[in-house]
């Protein structure tokens, strides 16, 4: 399994559902995306939720992987919490564990795994205690031999290569970036685009030119392996459709990693 350099990975979370609460257009999505990531269970997802995706994904052929979370169902994950390496190395196991033993049912494989929500800035902050938590979780995703996909050129990108990890850099579509390189915190106001046409035009100028307007009106340099759509935003399926159709006749959609 490898990261293929001549792609573009359009990625999206999805089973994010739990028990009767419902979040997202997980059909109309899957149609338009080349690999997802799954809910394990601890931000959201449900074991039929999950098998249920699963099986969707089956059915559109797209690339499966799992999306482990702080154990935050509450704060869909989005809230920081302490948690000590060993802490996270058992409960990435134990959900990439959870997803890959119903993906072996279904006679299918899971090709990588994408951290969500607090832990995915968690694991980028420039801190000792952040490394140690970037090694507990590179080594029990590389326990499964997936690949990893992480922000672009970031601190996860670089601990995976380190250990031969195959890595896919992460470009967000609808995310306003700061004159670091950074996204804008949630909580800021802008900080995520909220129409079609400004994402699009955001991907545009990431894919064409290489970089991106920053909230301080600089333009930045990006990279992209695998351009990043949430499932949970407002008239995401039709945007994921207005993306594929602007992708298709200039590059070739696939996943990022090339399975076994």
């Amino acid at each position: 399994m490898s990261a293929h350099p001549n792609c573009i990975d359009l990625n999206c979370d999805l089973g994010e559902s739990f028990g009767a609460w419902k979040m997202g257009s997980d059909a109309e999505l899957i149609a338009q995306v080349s690999s997802i990531n799954i809910a394990c269970g601890f931000h959201a997802g449900d074991p039929i939720t999950m098998l249920e995706t699963l099986k969707l994904a089956k059915l559109h052929g797209v690339a499966v992987g799992a999306h482990p979370s702080l154990p935050d169902l509450r704060g869909f994950g989005r809230r920081a919490l302490a948690i000590t390496p060993q802490e996270l190395y058992a409960d990435t196991l134990y959900q990439i564990g959870a997803l890959s033993g119903m993906a072996h049912s279904l006679q299918m494989r899971l090709s990588h795994a994408k951290a969500h929500g607090a832990l995915y800035h968690m694991l980028e902050a420039s801190t000792a205690d952040a490394a140690k938590l970037r090694d507990a979780f590179v080594t029990a995703c590389a326990s499964f031999e997936l690949g990893l996909i992480g922000f672009a050129g970031g601190k996860l990108i670089e601990a995976a290569q380190h250990t031969g990890v195959p890595t896919a850099n992460e470009f967000f579509a609808d995310r306003r970036y700061t004159a670091a390189g950074l996204l804008q915190p949630r909580n800021e106001a802008g900080a995520v685009l909220e129409t079609a046409e400004a994402a699009l035009a955001q991907v545009e100028s990431a894919l064409l030119h290489g970089r991106v307007q920053s909230t301080s009106g600089e333009p930045i340099s990006v990279r992209a392996q695998s351009i990043c759509l949430h499932g949970d935003s407002p008239g995401a399926a039709q945007f994921a459709q207005t993306l594929r159709s602007w992708l298709s006749p200039k590059f070739r959609v696939q996943s990022a990693f090339v399975a076994r």
